[in-house]
């Protein structure tokens, strides 16, 4: 597997570099120069496998560095019935009506998909600083779920310290209780005055400098770091492989993706790529729909945060979507210098024009895109559970909402669930008057003592915390 920038420097290193290198030195992005091509006899050897084996088969790809009984190894350790769903399956089919189901995610120890990807990451941290006898700063951005997924896997890990920037007042009460109840010693909250779009910037402005990146070994372990992607595309081929039977004639399976930040649906994008048979790769946003316009239009057009809305599925109170440059890279056939020409006009100009591809993006890659509001997230919770006795998060109601709308007959929609519908209890019992039970573990999270920093949104200030608590 050889990995080259978006932005036009070649990356060579192995899984390990990759891991730990996060932007990449130009600003570019890491991304697989080419990928492999799965096949349909391939995909039928893998549809008994549990998820375990089939995240090793997988993640082999991705992973040549690393021997087969080490990669075996941090399998075994991240995905085990201590760490999701009590023994159950890591990953689950819960069919709602007709052909649209969900794809069950939020098993884990956060109850968000974002833990799936992130228990790997933070096991694949440890191995790897452990092996190499070097020490790694970690710093992040968070709308919510990325921020406690990201803590609960680091936490206590030898050779890492956390750094994770919060938007302060901005996330569910549960959400925050999750991070800022962490006493860990190498976890640092910071809560910024902002939104995760500032703040999102303040982390790129900080990783970009060369210099301060490697006095510090600063890491990164949102969607901007591959192997995070890498370990997402697995319950794409799961979701499928449960979705179908080896009799089906046809094979095709949609997914729904609530989206913000890019980096999940661009998994799926990734899995099709590699030869899943995927019919449409639904993308749903909430009010905050740059995404939703992209794709409609072609024009990318960000949002000044101002301008960003506060929603009840803040987990996509995003309006710059980081991981979009490597499914622009893609589209320009990996020219590097038009996609730097198009981040130079999106700096000068607020956005940029590829409305000469939008033709492109159903026909050649599966992507439709829709949004909703509000009052649609509380009628579609209401109205799941009404019909099934279901409780979904917003998020994932804005992803069934998205996704009736292109569901087709005969082919099944799998709506990415985002996360347990318990750490958005508040937009829950708005709808239905009730919240959801909170599992026996986390019934008392609120209450908890809380430990976090609040800060101004100002890089040089947050710099100057970094420096003072960074393992060295």
């Amino acid at each position: 597997m050889k990995y080259i920038s978006t932005r036009g420097k070649e990356v060579c290193q192995g899984f390990s570099d990759i891991l730990l290198e996060g932007l990449v030195a130009d600003g570019g992005l890491i991304i697989p120069e080419s990928l492999p091509k799965i096949g349909i006899q391939k995909l039928e050897e893998w549809r008994e496998l549990s998820y375990e084996d089939l995240a090793f088969e997988i993640l082999s790809i991705f992973s040549n560095e690393i021997s087969s009984n080490d990669l075996r190894s941090l399998i075994t350790k991240t995905y085990h019935s201590e760490a999701f769903n009590f023994g159950k399956e890591i990953v689950t089919l819960k069919p709602l009506f007709n052909n649209l189901s969900l794809l069950g995610l939020s098993q884990g120890p956060t109850l968000a998909f974002k833990d799936i990807a992130m228990q790997f990451l933070g096991n694949a941290f440890e191995y790897v600083l452990i092996n190499k006898n070097l020490k790694l700063n970690i710093i992040g951005a968070t709308s919510g779920d990325t921020g406690s997924a990201a803590e609960y896997a680091l936490r206590n890990k030898k050779n890492i310290s956390v750094f994770m920037l919060s938007p302060y007042g901005r996330m569910s009460l549960f959400q925050r209780s999750q991070m800022y109840s962490l006493k860990d010693q190498n976890i640092h909250n910071i809560a910024v005055y902002g939104n995760f779009d500032e703040l999102q910037d303040i982390v790129k402005f900080l990783s970009s400098n060369l210099k301060f990146k490697q006095t510090y070994r600063l890491g990164l372990i949102n969607s901007i770091n591959w192997i995070r992607i890498a370990a997402q595309i697995v319950y794409y081929f799961y979701g499928w492989l449960r979705a179908t039977n080896s009799n089906d004639t046809n094979k095709k399976v949609s997914f729904t993706v609530p989206s913000g930040n890019f980096g999940n649906i661009l998994a799926g994008h990734i899995a099709r790529c590699m030869g899943l048979p995927i019919h449409r790769l639904v993308l749903a946003t909430n009010e905050n729909n740059v995404l939703e316009e992209f794709f409609k239009t072609g024009i990318y057009r960000p949002r000044k945060p101002a301008l960003t809305y506060i929603t009840s599925s803040p987990s996509m109170d995003i309006s710059h979507a980081s991981n979009l440059e490597r499914f622009i890279f893609q589209l320009v056939e990996q020219d590097p210098e038009q996609v730097k020409k198009l981040w130079l006009d999106l700096a000068e100009n607020g956005f940029f024009d590829l409305s000469h591809f939008q033709p492109l993006f159903e026909k050649e890659y599966g992507f439709v895109s829709g949004s909703s509001t509000h009052q649609d997230r509380i009628e579609t919770i209401k109205w799941i559970y009404k019909t099934l006795e279901i409780f979904i998060d917003p998020h994932t109601a804005d992803g069934v909402k998205v996704a009736t709308k292109f569901s087709e007959p005969g082919i099944p929609m799998l709506v990415l669930e985002t996360a347990s519908p318990v750490k958005f209890s508040e937009t829950v019992k708005e709808a239905l008057g009730k919240t959801p039970p909170i599992p026996s573990y986390l019934k008392n999270i609120e209450q908890l003592p809380q430990k976090f920093t609040i800060m101004n949104c100002n890089a040089k200030e947050i710099r100057e915390y970094f420096e003072v608590h960074a393992i060295t």
